[in-house]
């Protein structure tokens, strides 16, 4: 009599269909299912390491390496834990390997999640929250982020405190001259990105990081909106709604957080054109038909 073995695609199908439910159902589902697995069954095979060149990134914005140093544990991992910059998933990264991110200046949060069998968590709950920081990036700077889960860094980077997410943990933000010793980036692969484990990472992802900033400070301002309000409340400079004409009242001098999201909404207006005339001028103006 014949066992049948169930494929690798028949395991991940079901799974892959209870994500989607639980996505459409309105809730934070956290996976990589398709993506997660680990170096045992798909050692990295990309070229060795090496910077990406200058005019290949705009140095208005950062540069974000992130590497796995090669361990026996990695290697004989079955699934490789995801990382997420803003809450969006990027790629798993795999022992002994190596990738880059460019984004926008600003405040990065980045997060790392340990899948089973491509999940990894719900809303506010992870299986695994292996890392778990912000990240402040200033333009033209270029970090290097390195997991390891058996071994911390040597030296910690000096310019965090001892306390900083990033200075303790497997994840921790290194200086470029820790990271150029043997052994530490300059030993790693690149992390390509391939059918058995495809990734979303060597490029930029600034317009997403430029939009996430502007929901950002759009919903701080208009919350800091509220909070004006009832101070103006308090003070006596708000006038209520008639009982006949509900559409009335409100504050009667003008509100500071008005004037600061019109200036954001400006901004990001502005933005925008910038991005259209930047796709314009990489298309040629249009396109010939002949």
């Amino acid at each position: 009599m014949k066992t049948r073995v169930p494929s690798i695609v028949s395991v991940f199908r079901p799974l892959a269909l209870l994500s989607l439910l639980l996505a459409m159902s309105g809730c934070t589902v956290y996976q990589s299912i398709g993506k997660s697995v680990g170096s045992y069954l798909h050692p990295v095979s990309g070229h060795d390491f090496v910077h990406i060149a200058n005019e290949k990134w705009d140095h208005r914005n950062a540069l974000l390496y992130f590497y796995r140093p090669h361990s026996q544990w990695a290697a004989d991992e079955i699934e490789a834990p995801s990382v997420y910059i803003d809450d969006t998933h990027y790629f798993n990264i795999r022992n002994d390997s190596y990738t880059w991110l460019e984004v926008s200046p600003g405040e990065r949060h980045i997060a790392m999640r340990r899948p089973l069998l491509g999940l990894e968590g719900l809303n506010s709950f992870s299986l695994s929250l292996i890392a778990d920081a912000t990240l402040k990036v200033e333009p033209g700077q270029i970090y290097y982020l390195r997991y390891n889960e058996l071994s911390e860094p040597a030296r910690r980077h000096p310019e965090l405190a001892p306390d900083d997410p990033l200075a303790q943990g497997a994840l921790q933000l290194v200086t470029r001259d820790y990271a150029m010793q043997a052994e530490e980036i300059v030993s790693t692969r690149f992390l390509n990105s391939d059918l058995l484990a495809p990734n979303h990472a060597a490029t930029s992802i600034v317009e997403t990081t430029e939009d996430i900033d502007y929901e950002r400070q759009l919903t701080r301002l208009e919350e800091e909106r509220e909070l004006e309000i009832e101070r103006l409340k308090e003070a006596g400079k708000y006038e209520s709604a008639s009982w006949f004409w509900p559409f009335g009242g409100g504050p009667t001098v003008p509100l500071e957080t008005d004037r600061e999201i019109r200036k954001l909404e400006r901004e990001y207006a502005r933005l925008e054109r910038e991005r259209e005339r930047q796709e314009e001028a990489e298309s040629g103006g249009g396109w010939w038909i002949f």
